[in-house]
C-alpha cells in the first residue's frame, strides 16, 4: 500500500456541509470520501493504493480535477484498489456532481 497525500491551493468552489461517498473499494475500482473543512481556501486529498508507484499519475489526474472544479475547503479520501485514471476522473467528478448536483 502507498500513502500519497496532495493539496491543491486557492480554490473558489465551496461545497455543501454534507460529506458523500461514492464508488466500492473492489478489485480495479476505487471509493472516494469527500467532505468540506476549514483548509484555508485549499483542496486536500489523500490517497490510499495497491498500486505502487504511480505518484506522478496520482498528480495529473488530481491536478486536472482541481482545474476543473476549483475546490475551497474540501477534504478528499481515495481509497484505490487499482482503478486507471479515466475511472478515478469519472469517480471524482461523480462524487462533486452528487454533492452540487450539477456538471463541471
Amino acid at each position: 500500500m502507498e500513502n500519497l497525500r496532495y493539496r491543491f491551493e486557492h480554490g473558489s468552489r465551496a461545497l455543501p456541509t454534507q460529506a458523500q461517498l461514492v464508488g466500492v473499494a473492489g478489485s480495479g475500482n476505487l471509493e472516494v470520501l469527500i467532505e468540506p473543512a476549514p483548509l484555508d481556501g485549499a483542496c486536500c486529498v489523500e490517497v490510499n493504493t495497491a498500486a505502487v508507484g504511480f505518484g506522478v499519475i496520482w498528480a495529473a489526474v488530481l491536478g486536472d480535477f482541481h482545474q476543473r472544479w476549483q475546490l475551497a475547503d474540501v477534504r478528499i479520501a481515495i481509497n484505490d484498489v487499482g482503478a486507471t485514471p479515466a475511472v478515478v476522473s469519472l469517480r471524482l467528478d461523480q462524487a462533486v456532481e452528487s454533492m452540487l448536483g450539477e456538471a463541471p
